[in-house]
């Protein structure tokens, strides 16, 4: 049963809807290494030195700075950080509704699911199938952790269920003009080709249980393979990456492999059925043969 993490009310309007939090996310799944000591295999333990006089510095002597210019810093007092805090007001103040499609998902940060309070049933799924059959979701902000956040949040699939997503400020977000684009035309024999390659492996559905993370799973039989004391040292060499000469070499040859792995996935023919028109066969071979013979005793 999964727990809460925390207790909020969706307000719009004179509507209020008490929820709280669920994480919808979870990095258990990653590995993680410790920085030991080489000699003698004990973990290290983390300390910060002043490099102007080379102490340790414990944490009752460090006091947190903000560097305004270079190596010039003004410090705050743990009262006055607190202060700088947004204040948690637990509500979920929706400020409009927009279409879940005009939402770049480059914007999306942490999702959270959200559970109804107890005698907000009726509200908490009133406001999911309404966004649901408009295809729209709600922008809102939410202060909470001394931070204010930007959020949407948009119904499932089936309209049952609430889905908090935490987005990215306009700000953090880099603009797309800073990344080198290509100049051309695209040409339609190519573009053709493109889309034939695309047909073949399209699908209507996206099923994430059909992928994993191969690397981790690598990664985690090696290390259990370490633990039984053997050697991982060799490894497979990398592939070369792939070399663009004749781009509709490449794509014929894509769509190659792809009607060939088509092919082989298809079904293999049904042995009744093959085994039935043959026993016809038999069968009506059969019956010719009695009728040969009198045939040829007639003639005699």
């Amino acid at each position: 049963m999964a727990r809460a993490i925390a207790g909020a009310t969706i307000s719009f309007g004179l509507v209020s809807i008490p929820v709280r939090l669920y994480p919808a996310t979870q990095s258990s799944a990653a590995i993680s290494f410790n920085l030991l000591h080489k000699k003698c295999g004990s973990r290290l333990k983390q300390q910060y030195i002043c490099p102007r006089d080379g102490e340790n510095v414990s944490r009752d002597e460090m006091v947190k700075g903000y560097e305004f210019a270079k190596d010039q810093y003004v410090t705050f007092t743990a009262e006055e950080l607190k202060s700088l805090e947004e204040k948690a007001t637990q509500s979920i103040d929706i400020a409009a509704f927009v279409p879940l499609a005009a939402i770049d998902p480059i914007y999306f940060e942490r999702p959270y699911y959200l559970g109804p309070e107890k005698g907000a049933d009726k509200a908490y799924l009133l406001l999911a199938e309404a966004m649901r059959e408009t295809g729209r979701a709600a922008l809102a902000r939410y202060a909470a952790r001394g931070k204010q956040y930007l959020v949407m949040l948009r119904p499932s699939a089936d309209g049952r269920a609430l889905i908090l997503q935490e987005l990215l400020y306009a700000d953090e977000v880099r603009p797309m003009a800073e990344v080198p684009l290509p100049d051309g035309e695209v040409r339609e024999p190519e573009l053709k080709l493109a889309k034939q390659l695309i047909d073949q492996i399209a699908s209507e559905t996206f099923e994430p249980t059909l992928f994993h993370d191969e690397v981790r799973e690598r990664i985690q039989a090696d290390i259990d393979r370490k633990v039984q004391g053997q050697d991982i040292s060799e490894s497979a060499p990398a592939p070369e990456p792939a070399r663009i000469i004749d781009l509709m070499a490449a794509l014929k040859a894509s769509l190659g492999k792809a009607a060939a792995r088509t092919k082989d996935a298809a079904p293999a023919p049904d042995a009744e059925a093959d085994e039935e028109p043959a026993a016809r066969r038999a069968a009506h071979r059969s019956e010719e043969a009695p009728a040969a013979d009198r045939k040829r005793a007639r003639k005699r």
